[in-house]
């Protein structure tokens, strides 16, 4: 691990405001799906029954209570400790314009946006880089002392590293804030190494994301839980009314007991329709690809030659995935899967098979 300043030439080499929904935008729109991290299924049908029928209420100002009472009660915190925001990305802007901060540090490789709006709230931002010989794995130690904002992915997108949450609370110092992003926390099977609901780590900030799970990127809808003296700070930065009423109707229903259940029963699907995509990349070895792992998230991070090329090729053969150069600590050599279904894994790997043919130049051997 090493730390590196964000400041000159190395700061304009990835482009932080990239992301997944690009490989899938204009000419894209028609591929098969393994760039962006939203659940392929989803949103169910009693969760859009749900989202319309609070189109009724549309003419009232949005009221926020329910939603933030239902958001506490699953977490077992009180409402002050949780705020309701336009997914989990307007967070990220929040705490970067409303904590007074001198010096905060960004783990990566992990989601861009938490240093991107930092760095246009005008902040400078170390980074603590993990590395691929060390399984992309925490050493606490890594961070500087003098960090008062940290941040970190828990599980890590792209990696799909799940950091032990002992790990992750190590972190904690008095006059710290550390900010952890659980937006793929709830797919992972019981939400081990989960911080969401600690009230005994100083100076911690949670994050989640409805929209992964329940495929409601459109929607805009997460939450904060952090200290009641914190929440305050970043209620005061957002706007009024920041959450539309259909996205509040969801937040509430994703914290009911159906949802809950459905969730975890996702998550486990997920984490078999992971092990057959792993299973598959690994008949990819001699050709040089190798997976990073063990994966614990909705998807994963692969190394192989010509990445670029496989990628170029693979939207010719009707597939989309996710460019790795965009995150800090990774090259033009690495790619990222979602996790799709075994029938959509399985034409993705024939795809994959003569992709890298293609990029080669020559006989792909996997299968």
């Amino acid at each position: 691990m090493r730390t590196e300043r964000t400041e000159g030439p190395e700061n304009r080499a990835h482009d932080l405001r990239h992301h997944g929904d690009a490989e899938v935008r204009d000419d894209g729109s028609a591929l098969v799906d393994l760039a962006v991290n939203v659940r392929a299924d989803t949103p169910p049908t009693w969760l859009r029954e749900r989202i319309a029928g609070s189109l009724a209420g549309l003419a009232a100002y949005p009221d926020g209570r329910p939603a933030r009472a239902a958001v506490a009660a699953r977490h077992g915190l009180p409402v002050e400790r949780v705020l309701l925001t336009a997914g989990a990305a307007e967070a990220f802007v929040l705490l970067a314009r409303a904590l007074k901060v001198r010096q905060p540090v960004v783990v990566h490789p992990q989601f861009t946006e938490p240093e991107a709006a930092l760095r246009d709230a005008g902040h400078s931002v170390d980074r603590v880089l993990l590395r691929e010989a060390e399984g992309f794995r925490l050493d606490p130690s890594a961070v500087p002392e003098d960090a008062d904002l940290v941040v970190i992915g828990n599980p890590t997108n792209p990696t799909s590293v799940l950091h032990p949450a002992a790990g992750i609370a190590e972190l904690a110092r008095p006059g710290r804030t550390l900010v952890v992003d659980e937006a793929f926390m709830d797919a992972v099977p019981g939400e081990r190494e989960a911080l969401a609901g600690r009230t005994d780590i100083p100076g911690l900030v949670v994050l989640r994301s409805l929209t992964k799970t329940w495929g409601l990127a459109g929607l805009r809808i997460g939450y904060v839980l952090a200290p009641p003296e914190v929440i305050a700070d970043l209620e005061r930065a957002q706007p009024l009314w920041p959450v539309s009423t259909p996205a509040l109707a969801a937040a509430e229903a994703c914290m009911s007991p159906r949802a809950l259940a459905e969730q975890s029963d996702a998550a486990h699907r997920a984490a078999t329709d992971r092990a057959h995509l792993v299973e598959g990349l690994k008949e990819f070895a001699s050709d040089g690809l190798s997976v990073a792992e063990p994966a614990e998230g909705p998807f994963v991070l692969v190394r192989l030659p010509h990445a670029a090329l496989v990628r170029h090729h693979l939207r010719t053969l009707g597939y989309a995935v996710r460019r790795g150069d965009t995150f800090p600590g990774l090259g033009e050599d690495w790619l990222r899967l979602a996790v799709r279904d075994r029938a959509t894994v399985n034409g993705f790997l024939q795809a994959l098979d003569r992709a890298m043919t293609l990029a080669g130049g020559g006989e792909a051997t996997g299968s």
